[in-house]
């Protein structure tokens, strides 16, 4: 029986993923978390077969909190679970470590097969992601800029092409407003960008939003 941890935010959302993971025949729900935090902790103390990981918490990030996972344990497969399509954040949650990514969107049957290749010590690439990796290939300019932004800087440039302001944003994820804007400040000179209106355009253009 695999032992499985989920790690969300929403309490409503993770009784879901419950029900569902408790109609596989070999996996098991034996904890969970509200928080990056509180899930690293978990990790540490005890020993889990999956991870199922929301990519937006409050405070520490999913892609941090993944990060930090797979230094306390690298064998420890991850699944991604996020709000945001894949071409925001699925090639970023692989190179951090991520084991899978699926957006929350989709059918119960693919997050089960997720799960059922991820426990076998595979890895679940979506079709729709994988053709797009595929046609991605030899594009590699607006990437690479993008890969310089850390995890954090990168959902910060998200939010901000979203329409979101600073203060929404600090709100959101438990951080202050200096540090909202410090990280703003970060991301308009990696990207030689001016003001917020040009990150917003050049997230368009890269289809982030």
């Amino acid at each position: 029986m695999k032992r499985v941890i989920i790690a969300d935010d929403h309490v409503i959302f993770r009784e879901g993923l419950k029900q569902v993971i408790a109609s596989t025949a070999n996996m098991s729900v034996v904890d969970e978390a509200g928080s990056g935090l509180e899930l690293l902790q978990k990790v540490e103390k005890s020993d889990y077969d999956l991870v199922v990981l929301d990519i937006s918490m409050p405070g520490r990030s999913g892609l941090d909190t993944l990060t930090d996972i797979k230094k306390l344990k690298p064998d420890l497969a991850v699944l991604i679970l996020s709000m945001h399509p894949e071409e925001q954040y699925a090639l970023r949650a692989y190179k951090s470590g991520a084991s899978g990514y699926l957006t929350k969107g989709n059918a119960t049957s693919e997050l089960i097969d997720a799960l059922q290749k991820l426990a076998v010590g595979k890895k679940y690439v979506s079709d729709n992601l994988a053709v797009s990796m595929v046609n991605g290939l030899g594009n590699s300019s607006p990437l690479e800029i993008r890969h310089t932004l850390s995890n954090r800087e990168y959902q910060v440039l998200c939010m901000i092409a979203s329409g979101k302001p600073v203060g929404k944003i600090a709100v959101e994820l438990v951080l202050s407003v200096k540090t909202i804007s410090t990280y703003r400040s970060h991301i308009l000179r990696k990207l030689n960008k001016k003001n917020s209106s040009e990150l917003t355009r050049y997230a368009i253009e890269n289809g982030l939003v």
